[in-house]
């Protein structure tokens, strides 16, 4: 026999080797899969299917590098980081209700929009911390409350993961501040109650006493009008308990008028002028 048919034989035989391999690998039902996502991105399966030819058990290979092992079986995908997916799956992504657990400690239960964690859902963090409420891609969108480890609450919308819009704030040592937020930020009209029983009104400009506003201290004393960097500053009335007024100007925080020959100068202050009012 030829050279050129010996080469010729063992081409064939070697082609029907690896058709009757794809062919078993066919038959066993393993396929390979590749499912083009709505972000520009893609999903590669290679596994075994259904006998309607859907993913089953599998391996999975993502566009950004991360691999997977998927079971639709019980809904369960085992990322290659650690994470674990439980729940709904649409198209091998996860869509629906569902409950992710970080390797950080950190565990996610809520809803998922192709493979977001968007909607309505339940962060528990590994430092004690948990949110309950509205997410997009991750982060706080919407109306929801933040518990702190130590206690701390605040209810209330947010915006780009920080607290924006009307909400309330308690703090473990019992002051709390109901109002307007900006980025993260008092800012606009609030209501500050402090622990030591006094109370601010009005308006706040980045986490700062600024503009108009009232403060009531738990003496008694009250003083509206102005303020500035957290003090009286401006024009305003200042009232003791025992009904004597000063109206007039201030400035960081103390009155700024001549008194007037045989007249004392009124102290004004009560128990605590500066107080910032936190930093939540």
């Amino acid at each position: 026999m030829s050279t050129g048919a010996i080469l010729a034989i063992t081409v064939l035989i070697a082609i029907i080797c690896v058709a009757l391999t794809f062919l078993g690998i066919y038959l066993s039902g393993i396929r390979y899969i590749k499912i083009e996502t709505d972000s520009g991105g893609y999903i590669k399966f290679f596994g075994k299917v259904d006998s309607l030819g859907a993913p089953l058990q599998g391996r999975l290979y993502y566009s950004d590098g991360t691999t997977a092992e998927v079971d639709m079986t019980t809904g369960t995908v085992t990322y290659s980081n650690g994470d674990v997916y439980v729940g709904e799956l649409k198209n091998l992504l996860k869509h629906g209700k569902g409950k992710l657990e970080f390797a950080t400690g950190d565990v996610y239960e809520g809803e998922f929009v192709e493979d977001t964690i968007t909607g309505r859902g339940k962060f528990s963090f590994a430092n004690g911390d948990v949110y309950e409420g509205d997410l997009v891609n991750g982060v706080k969108e919407g109306y929801g409350t933040y518990i702190w480890a130590d206690g701390s609450m605040y209810i209330g919308e947010f915006h780009n993961d920080k607290k924006h819009g009307k909400g309330k704030y308690m703090w473990s040592d019992g002051s709390s501040y109901e109002g307007e937020y900006k980025e993260d930020l008092k800012h606009g009209y609030g209501v500050y109650k402090f622990s030591n029983g006094d109370v601010y009104e009005g308006n706040f400009v980045e986490d700062v006493r600024s503009g108009y506003g009232k403060y009531t201290w738990a003496n008694g004393e009250t003083y509206e009008g102005e303020f500035a960097g957290n003090m009286m500053n401006g024009k305003g009335k200042y009232t003791w308990p025992q009904g004597r007024v000063y109206e007039g100007y201030f400035e960081n925080g103390k009155i700024v008028r001549t008194a007037q020959p045989n007249e004392s100068e009124p102290q004004a202050g009560g128990s605590d002028t500066e107080n910032n009012g936190g930093n939540q």
